[in-house]
This record gives structure tokens, C-alpha cells and sequence, in this order.
């Protein structure tokens, strides 16, 4: 491939510029530049509500080459603006594909480059940090002055509140079982979906800005909000409704801006990692057990530690073995947890599915209580 067939184009708002050839959608998008290490699952990537508005870049070298099939679609819609590989196959060869990666992503209308340095492109992201971008799929005739001059000025997902454009619209209830959970769905991926019906739960998913009034009108017997896109500050209406529950001590999961959201309600502070966490294999420590977990995780933003209210009963459970970062909180009398990582996976290990099963026996739990207690 000679540098004049690379008429494509990555550039970031710092002015770094990195050349490609264009495999999907034919136009410009806006977005923030980050990247992934997961190694399979671009599917699922491009489908993650929590990557909405941003341009992803594969670190895992080959990109395509098991096509795609509706079974790995994780929502309703891809919500990547675009993506950056370093080599796409137009060839795939996997008894479930439907058709190309190519073509998915024309078909909806998402713009991707390939034949791009990416291990360049991921060091200089860690180096500087994640940051707005443009994609272009033809540069054409306009200068490099010019698009960095865009690019400086992009679009990126902290400019709004992201959060809406993926959640639901209306409410919907799947699966049926003894435990009903409310889940309030800031950005659900499918696979927590099937996760929960597996277990023969009964879920109903209402939009993020659900007041707690007509959650508790559901009569659950938990509550789990789901992980999303974007700032946490940007959610207030889930911010709010995170804080009721907790007054009315409503047992809660949170997973991934879940955990975010419990942070901010219960009073902690929330900043935005440097390059943040995108892959498959990040090691969480749990600090009552000891034992370490490779997670699936997928977030920009952490909980400050140095800001949760230990005097208020609330503690860092879990760490991040790479940077020392919140992974998850608990309550020490209250049926209130949280984790930052991933257990559905999707792209990524299925390990830790216990998240799962440790919030439904924590439901069955504080259902018993509640009948001695009545009794």
C-alpha cells in the first residue's frame, strides 16, 4: 500500500495525523480518539452503547476476519462514530457470518479506516491522553491545516449528555422468575440481558431518567443500573434517582457508570482517566478476598477514592491492579454494592458472571429479612 492510496485520514486535536485507506462509510464524523486491547469482539465494540461518539482504535493487529452475525449485536444499533484498525480482512472465513465488517459498517453508516500504525497511535493516546478527533474518509483536496483546525474543535461525548441518546424510550419487562429487578438502563449491553434470564429473573428496563416514585411502584426486589456512555455529572436525573434508592436502603448494583452514579450520589467525586480502561484483560483486586479477577472493562471516568465517605459506612472494595483506581464499593450494613469492570463481558472474559450471582443472593438474602422482620 503506497502513501498516495492512503487518502484517508485520523486527526487528532493535538495535530497528529495518521493516514489510512477507508473500508466503511464514505464521510467525515467527529468523536473522542480511544483505543481497545481486546483481542476479539469488534462486533460487540461497535454495538457497546458505551462507546458512543467515539472513534476506536483496535489494538489487536487483524481486524474482519470472522465477518459478523446478528448473534454478537450487543444493542439496537452500532454507536461508534468510527474505527481505526492496522489490518481489515475482507475475507472472512466462520460458519455464523452473515457478511463482511465492511459492510456492516456501511451499512450503517459508520466510517473506518485500516492500514494505520495503531500501536503509533496507541502509545501516542496513552502518552497524551484520549482526545477529540476527526475521521475522515477522503481527505481530498482540503488541507491538514484545516482538519486539524476541526479536529481541534470535534464534537466529543463529555459535550452532552450521551447517556439519552442510548437508553431506552419506553419501558419493557423480559424473562420471568421469583426475583424482579428493575434496571435502569443508562446504556444496557444484551449479554447483562441474557445474563439475568439465564438466572430465571424477571426484569423490567426503564429509561435513565426514571424517578425513583415509579420505580418503587414496580415493587422490585432490586434495582441494577446498567453501564453507559459519556461524564456521570452528565446523568442527573439517574444521579438522583441513585440517591433514593439509597435512601430507602432499595438493594443496588451498579455496573460500570452504575458504579460511577453511586459514587456521585452518595457523595464522592468523579474525574476523567487519562486514557481510560478499554479491553478484555484488566486485573481487579478484591480487597476482602485477596483474589484478583481479570475483567472486561470499558470506561473514561473513575470514582475518586479519597472522596468516598468511609464515615458514612461506604468503602473501596476492589482496586485496579494497573493504576490503583475504584473497581467497585460497598455498603457495610446496607445491601448496596458496585463494580466498574464488565462481568457480562461481550467482548471479553465471562469470569466474572459472580457479580451476577452474588446480587441475586444478596436479593434472596434481604427477602428473608424482610419476612422475619414482618412475621
Amino acid at each position: 500500500m503506497s502513501w498516495d492510496e492512503r487518502d484517508a485520514a485520523l486527526v487528532l486535536e493535538d495535530g497528529r495525523v495518521f493516514r489510512g485507506v477507508s473500508f466503511g462509510a464514505e464521510r467525515d464524523v467527529e468523536g473522542e480518539a480511544v483505543f481497545t486491547t481486546t483481542m476479539t469482539g469488534y462486533q460487540e465494540v461497535a454495538t457497546d452503547p458505551s462507546f458512543r461518539g467515539q472513534i476506536v482504535c483496535m489494538t489487536y493487529p487483524l481486524i474482519g476476519n470472522y465477518g459478523v452475525t446478528p448473534d454478537d449485536e450487543q444493542s439496537r444499533r452500532p454507536w461508534i462514530s468510527g474505527m481505526v484498525v492496522h489490518e481489515y480482512c475482507d475475507s472472512p472465513s466462520n460458519w455464523r457470518s452473515v457478511g463482511t465488517f465492511a459492510e456492516y459498517l456501511r451499512a450503517n453508516d459508520i466510517p473506518a479506516i485500516t492500514g494505520v500504525d495503531t500501536r503509533a497511535l496507541t502509545r501516542h493516546i496513552r502518552s497524551r491522553g484520549a482526545m477529540r478527533a476527526l475521521l475522515c474518509s477522503s481527505i481530498g483536496g482540503r488541507s491538514l491545516d484545516a482538519l486539524r483546525e476541526q479536529a481541534r474543535h470535534a464534537w466529543a461525548p463529555s459535550d452532552s449528555n450521551v447517556v439519552a441518546d442510548v437508553s431506552v424510550r419506553e419501558e419493557r419487562t423480559l424473562g420471568v422468575g421469583d426475583l424482579h429487578v428493575v434496571l435502569i438502563d443508562c446504556g444496557v449491553k444484551e449479554n447483562i440481558l441474557a445474563s439475568l434470564e439465564r438466572r430465571n429473573v424477571r426484569v423490567t428496563v426503564v429509561p435513565f431518567d426514571t424517578p425513583y416514585s415509579e420505580i418503587a411502584a414496580l415493587q422490585p426486589d432490586g434495582v441494577l443500573t446498567s453501564p453507559g456512555p459519556g461524564d456521570p455529572e452528565n446523568a442527573h436525573p439517574a444521579i438522583e434517582t441513585v440517591r433514593e434508592l439509597i435512601e430507602h436502603k432499595t438493594p443496588y448494583l451498579g455496573v460500570c457508570l452504575g458504579h460511577q452514579l453511586l459514587g456521585l450520589a452518595i457523595g464522592a467525586a468523579t474525574s476523567k482517566l487519562k486514557f481510560g480502561h478499554r479491553g478484555g484483560n484488566h486485573p481487579v483486586l478484591d480487597l476482602e478476598s485477596g483474589r484478583v479477577h481479570i475483567t472486561s472493562q470499558n470506561h473514561g471516568y473513575q470514582v475518586d477514592a479519597a472522596t468516598v465517605p468511609v464515615d458514612d459506612g461506604w468503602r473501596v472494595a476492589k482496586v485496579s491492579l494497573n493504576d490503583r483506581s475504584v473497581e467497585g464499593l460497598r455498603h457495610v450494613s446496607l445491601p448496596i454494592s458496585s463494580v466498574q469492570y464488565h462481568p457480562e463481558g461481550s467482548p471479553g472474559p465471562q469470569d466474572n458472571q459472580y457479580v451476577f450471582d452474588e446480587f441475586l443472593e444478596q436479593l434472596r438474602a434481604n427477602r428473608t429479612n424482610e419476612t422475619v422482620v414482618s412475621a
